[in-house]
C-alpha cells in the first residue's frame, strides 16, 4: 500500500459508520457565473490576465451557466442508472442564488453592491433562457435537488474593495460581467475572490453572516423549500458564522477534513473534521472523501473514483462524490460536456454492477440519517 493509498484508508476511519452502501454525489456551483463566453475569455488572455495556470484552467476554459441542453442530458444519464430500490442516480447540485448586477455596481460607482437572482442572470445567456424550467423539472424527478453554497460564489467585500482601488486585472474582468480570476497572490487582495467567507477585514464577518441569511431565503423564494445543507465556496469558513447558519435553518454543513479558519491576519488555522461530528451549535458535518473530475486532465477519473469508494465502503462509510458544475457544461466546448457525461455513465454503471445493493442518496437524506431523523 502506497503513502496515498495510507493516507486515503486512514482519513476514512474516524466518524459516523454505517452497513449500507450510500453514494452521494455533490456538485458544485450550479447557478454561478464564470466564463461568459470564448471571446470573453480571449479578451482577458490577452489583457494579461493569467488563465491558463493551475487547476483554475478548467473553470476559465470550460465552466459557464448551465444550458437547457447541459440539463437534459445529465438527465438523461442519471435516469439511465437504477439504485435497488429502482431510484435514479441523483445530484446535489451545491448552488448559488444570485449573482452581482454588474449596471448598478457600476452606476453606483463601485461604493454600493447589487446582485439579482440567479434565475435572471440565466434570461441573459444564448442557450439558458428556459433553463430553470428543467431545474424546476429535476427536482420533481428527484434526478436534480439543489443545496445552499452561498448567495454568490464571491467575496463582495473583498470584490467592491479591489474595483474602488481599481485594480486592472478585476475592472477588466468586471468590464467582462466575470469575476472567476486568481486573486490569492495579488497583494492588494490577498485572498480568493471566489472564497466568499473567507476574510481579512474582521468587519467582513458581520457582513457575511447578511450573506448567509439573505442567500437563504433567496433559496427558500425559489426552490419552495429551505435549504439544509451548506457548502461553503472554496473552503475558508468562520466559526462564528456557524450559530447564523443555524438560525437561518441549515443543519448540516461540508467542510474539508482539515479545514482553514480565516483569521484577521490573513492567515488560516486549522481544524479536523469528521462524517457526523457534531457542532455545539447544533449542525452536524459532511465531509467528502470520493472525487470524480472528468476535466481533469491525465488522470483516470474512474478508476480513481471506485477506488475512493472502495475504500468508504471498506470502512463502512458512505461514499460522498466531489464533482464540479464544470464537468458536465458545455456552452464554451461540447467537448467537455459529452466527456465528462460519457465518464459519468461508466462510474454509475460500475458502481451498480460492483455494488448492487447500492442506494443514491441526496446530501441532505444523508444529513437526516446522521442525525437520526
Amino acid at each position: 500500500m502506497n503513502k496515498q493509498s495510507i493516507i486515503k484508508n486512514l482519513s476514512n476511519i474516524s466518524g459516523w459508520r454505517t452497513k449500507r452502501k450510500l453514494v452521494i454525489i455533490e456538485s458544485d456551483d450550479w447557478g454561478s457565473i464564470r466564463m461568459p463566453s470564448s471571446v470573453v475569455f480571449d479578451k482577458l488572455v490577452s489583457g494579461g490576465i493569467d488563465l491558463l495556470s493551475g487547476d483554475g484552467f478548467r473553470f476559465n476554459k470550460y465552466d459557464s451557466l448551465e444550458s437547457s441542453e447541459d440539463l437534459n442530458c445529465l438527465f438523461d444519464t442519471l435516469n439511465n442508472v437504477r439504485d435497488i430500490s429502482g431510484r435514479p442516480a441523483v445530484f446535489t447540485p451545491v448552488s448559488v442564488v444570485a449573482n452581482p448586477d454588474f449596471r448598478k455596481i457600476k452606476q453606483a460607482d463601485f461604493r454600493e453592491y447589487f446582485y439579482e437572482p440567479f434565475t435572471e442572470t440565466l434570461k441573459k445567456y444564448p442557450g439558458c433562457e428556459n433553463t430553470f424550467a428543467l431545474w424546476n423539472q429535476g427536482i420533481s424527478n428527484r434526478l436534480f435537488m439543489p443545496q445552499f453554497h452561498g448567495r454568490e460564489h464571491l467575496n463582495v467585500k473583498a470584490w467592491l474593495r479591489a474595483l474602488q482601488n481599481k485594480n486592472n486585472k478585476i475592472l477588466l474582468a468586471f468590464e467582462n460581467e466575470m469575476w472567476g480570476i486568481s486573486t490569492a497572490q495579488d497583494p492588494q487582495i490577498r485572498l480568493e475572490i471566489q472564497a466568499a467567507f473567507d476574510h481579512i477585514d474582521p468587519t467582513d464577518v458581520t457582513y457575511h453572516k447578511q450573506v448567509i441569511t439573505t442567500g437563504l431565503d433567496l433559496f427558500e423564494k425559489t426552490f419552495g423549500y429551505r435549504a439544509k445543507f451548506f457548502v461553503p465556496p472554496n473552503g475558508p469558513f468562520s466559526n462564528d458564522l456557524i450559530p447564523t447558519c443555524y438560525s437561518a435553518g441549515i443543519r448540516y454543513l461540508s467542510t474539508p477534513k482539515i479545514h482553514s479558519q480565516p483569521k484577521d491576519s490573513g492567515d488560516s488555522r486549522k481544524r479536523l473534521h469528521w462524517i457526523g461530528q457534531k457542532d455545539r451549535s447544533g449542525i452536524i458535518f459532511i465531509t467528502r472523501n470520493c472525487f470524480f473530475e472528468p476535466s481533469i486532465p491525465g488522470i483516470d477519473c474512474v478508476d480513481a473514483c471506485l477506488y475512493d469508494i472502495s475504500v468508504a465502503f471498506k470502512w463502512h462509510k458512505p461514499a460522498v462524490i466531489s464533482s464540479h458544475r464544470v464537468n458536465y457544461t458545455g456552452s464554451l466546448d461540447k467537448r467537455n460536456r459529452d466527456n465528462g457525461l460519457n465518464k459519468l455513465q461508466i462510474l454509475l454503471k460500475e458502481i451498480v454492477k460492483r455494488w448492487p445493493e447500492v442506494e443514491f442518496l441526496t446530501s441532505d437524506e444523508l444529513g437526516d440519517l446522521l442525525s437520526d431523523k
